[in-house]
C-alpha cells in the first residue's frame, strides 16, 4: 500500500505541475525588467536575438569566405589542407553549440558560461588581424631590418583564433540565440515551415552581403586588415548582448537532456545485449530495455520520448553526405573560382563573390515556396509532408556535384593567363568564373529546399519537451558532414597521391574527386527515397502516433477529464443529491 499511496501522490504532483506549466506564464525568461506591454517585451526580445543572431553569423562568414585563399597565398598552405582547415572550422562550428548547451545545463551556470564564451568570440576575432597584419611594414628597428612574425608562430595564432571564435560562436548560438527562444511552442507545421523558409532566407540573406562586402575589402582594399571586419562585427554582437542581456538569455526547459538521451540508448544495448545471450527478448522495442520496470534505470517517459527521437535517426544519417556536398562551396568549388579568370569589366571579382550565386535561388525561392506551402497546407483531407522537397533538393546537390566535374574538364581546356591575387601571381585557367554558375545555383536550389524541412521534421515529429535534443541531433550530424568532407579530401590527396584533390589544379583530375562524390550523393537520395514515407504525414493524429503518447501526456489528458466530468456533475440539475454524491 504505501508503494501504491506513493505512486498516486506523484502523478498527482505531475497533474499539478502540468497544469500549473500550462497555464502561468511562459517559461525561460526573466520577468522583473519591464513595464513594457506582454506584446512589446515579445517583440523587443524577438527583435534582439535577430539582431545577435544576424551579427555572430557576420563574423562567421567573414572569417569562412576567403580562408582558403589566406591559408594557401599567406600561410603557404597546399588546396587540399586549406580545404580541410576551412571544413574542419564550420564543422566545429556546427557542434560547439551542443557541447556549449551541455556545460550550460550541467556544470557552469549560463550567465556565466555567456561572458566566457563572449570574451572567446571577441579573442578569437581580435587574434585573426594578428595573424594577418604585415608587421614587416611596421616594425622597423634602427638596422631598417624587417621584423616578420615566424610562419610557425603564425600558425598557432592561426589555429588558437579559431579555436576560441568557434567556442565563442557555440555559446552565442547556444545560450543568446538558441531556436527555443523564438517561442515556436504552439505554431503548427504550416507555421513552422514558414519560419524556418523566412528565417534561412534572413541568415542567407546577411551572408550575400558578407561575402560581397567581406570578401572585396579582404581580397582588393585592405587585404591584411579584412579581419578586423568580423572583430568589429563581434564587438557590435556583444554589445547588443550587454544591452538586453537581462532579457536575451534564455532558460530551456530541463525535462530531458542530451546526456538522458545517450544513457538510455546505452543502457538499452547493455541490457538487449545480456538478456538476447542468457534470456531472449520480450519486449516490442529494443530501447524498452532500458525502462525501470525491465531491468533499467529511466523512467517511461524519459525512454518514449527517447524512442521517438530515434524514429529520426535515420533522416539525420541522410542528412550527412548533403552536408559534405554542401561544404564543396567553401572548399572545392572555390578552388576552381579561384582557379578561374575572375576579371569583369577590367574589374577583379572577389572570389568568394561566386557564393551569392548560390544564395539568389534560395532568397527568390523562399517566396515562392510559402506560395506553395499555404496551398498545400490548406488541404484539410492530405497532411502535406515536405520530404519531397528533400528529395528533389538531394537530387539537386548531387546534380550539382556532377556538374562540377564537367566544369573542371571544361576548365583545363581554356589556355593558362596570369592573375594576380593577394598580390600573389598565379597562373589561372583563362575560362571565365561565370562559367561555373550552374552548380552554384543548383546547390543554392538544394539548401533552399533540403534545410527548412529538415528543421522542420526534426521539430515537429518529437514531443514538446524533446524538441531542443532533436535539434541538437542534427547539429551533430550536420557537423559530421563537415568532417567527413575534410575525410574524404584528405583520403582522396593521399590514396591517389594527389591526383584526385590536387594543390595546382591543371596538374591533377579534381573532377574525378566530384564524380566520386555524386555517385555516392545519387545513392544517398536513393537510399533516402525509400524511406520517406516514413515522413509523409503530418496530421496531428499521424504525428502523435509518430512520437508516442507519453505517460504524462496520458495522465495530464485523464486528469482533465476528471474535473471536467466533476464539474458536469456538480453543476447538472437533473442529477438528484444522492445521484451527485
Amino acid at each position: 500500500m504505501p508503494d501504491a499511496d506513493r505512486r498516486e501522490m506523484q502523478e498527482e504532483g505531475f497533474l499539478n505541475h502540468m497544469a500549473d506549466k500550462e497555464q502561468g506564464p511562459l517559461p525561460g525568461r526573466s520577468n522583473h525588467a519591464g513595464k513594457l506591454p506582454q506584446a512589446g517585451k515579445k517583440l523587443q526580445e524577438a527583435v534582439c536575438v535577430l539582431l545577435v543572431e544576424l551579427c555572430e553569423r557576420f563574423t562567421f562568414f567573414g572569417i569562412v569566405c576567403n580562408m582558403i585563399l589566406f591559408c594557401t597565398v599567406k600561410l603557404g598552405y597546399c588546396s587540399y589542407q586549406a580545404a580541410m582547415v576551412n571544413m574542419c572550422f564550420v564543422g566545429t562550428s556546427t557542434l560547439t553549440p551542443v557541447l556549449v548547451g551541455w556545460l550550460a545545463e550541467y556544470l557552469v551556470g549560463r550567465v556565466k558560461l555567456v561572458c566566457i564564451c563572449m570574451f572567446l568570440h571577441f579573442l578569437g576575432t581580435a587574434l585573426l588581424p594578428v595573424v594577418s597584419f604585415p608587421f614587416e611594414d611596421v616594425y622597423i628597428d634602427r638596422r631598417h631590418i624587417l621584423h616578420t612574425l615566424p610562419k610557425r608562430e603564425q600558425k598557432i595564432v592561426f589555429y588558437f583564433a579559431l579555436l576560441t571564435a568557434s567556442l565563442g560562436i557555440g555559446g552565442i548560438r547556444a545560450i543568446v540565440c538558441p531556436l527555443s527562444a523564438y517561442s515556436l511552442e504552439d505554431c503548427g507545421p504550416k507555421e513552422l515551415l514558414s519560419f524556418f523558409n523566412w528565417f534561412h532566407w534572413l541568415v542567407n540573406l546577411n551572408s550575400a552581403v558578407v561575402f560581397v562586402s567581406i570578401s572585396y575589402i579582404q581580397q582588393s582594399v585592405a587585404r591584411n586588415l579584412g579581419f578586423l571586419i568580423p572583430f568589429v562585427s563581434g564587438l557590435m554582437a556583444m554589445i547588443t548582448i550587454h544591452m538586453v542581456r537581462g532579457e536575451m538569455i534564455y532558460k530551456p526547459k530541463t525535462d530531458s537532456s542530451l546526456l538522458t538521451t545517450f544513457g538510455v540508448i546505452f543502457s538499452a544495448l547493455k541490457t538487449c545485449c545480456v538478456r538476447y545471450r542468457y534470456f531472449g527478448t520480450g519486449v516490442t522495442n529494443w530501447l524498452d530495455h532500458a525502462k525501470e520496470n525491465h531491468g533499467g534505470h529511466y523512467s517511461e517517459t524519459q525512454v518514449e520520448g527517447t524512442k521517438s527521437l530515434t524514429r529520426l535517426f535515420p533522416l539525420f544519417a541522410f542528412q550527412i553526405l548533403y552536408r559534405t556536398c554542401i561544404m564543396q562551396i567553401p572548399s572545392g568549388y572555390y578552388l576552381q573560382t579561384m582557379n578561374s579568370n575572375l576579371h569583369f569589366s577590367g574589374f577583379v571579382l572577389p572570389v568568394s563573390a561566386m557564393n551569392v550565386i548560390s544564395i539568389v535561388p534560395l532568397l527568390i525561392l523562399v517566396p515562392i515556396l510559402e506560395c506553395i506551402n499555404s496551398w498545400l497546407f490548406s488541404s484539410k483531407d492530405n497532411g502535406h509532408s515536405p520530404t519531397i522537397y528533400i528529395v528533389v533538393g538531394h537530387l539537386s546537390a548531387a546534380l550539382s556535384v556532377m556538374v562540377a566535374g564537367f566544369s573542371e574538364i571544361h576548365r583545363k581546356r581554356f589556355p593558362q593567363v596570369e592573375q594576380t591575387l593577394s598580390e600573389e601571381v598565379l597562373l589561372v585557367s583563362s575560362m571565365p568564373c561565370f562559367h561555373l554558375a550552374p552548380q552554384y545555383i543548383l546547390l543554392g536550389v538544394a539548401e533552399a529546399l533540403v534545410t527548412p524541412s529538415c528543421s522542420l521534421l526534426s521539430f515537429w515529429l518529437v514531443p514538446e519537451r524533446m524538441r531542443g535534443i532533436s535539434m541538437h541531433f542534427l547539429a551533430l550530424f550536420n557537423g559530421a558532414g563537415c568532417f567527413m568532407g575534410a575525410f574524404f579530401v584528405q583520403t582522396a590527396h593521399a590514396g591517389t597521391q594527389g591526383n584526385w584533390f590536387p594543390h595546382l589544379l591543371h596538374e591533377g583530375k579534381l573532377e574525378r574527386f566530384f564524380f566520386f562524390l555524386a555517385s555516392l550523393m545519387m545513392v544517398n537520395t536513393l537510399g533516402f527515397w525509400t524511406i520517406a514515407h516514413r515522413y509523409n504525414n503530418l496530421h496531428q493524429d499521424c504525428t502523435n502516433e509518430f512520437r508516442g503518447c507519453l505517460p504524462g501526456e496520458k495522465l495530464l489528458k485523464h486528469g482533465k477529464a476528471i474535473k471536467h466530468y466533476s464539474a458536469v456533475l456538480e453543476s447538472s440539475p437533473i442529477l438528484s443529491p444522492v445521484e451527485k454524491i
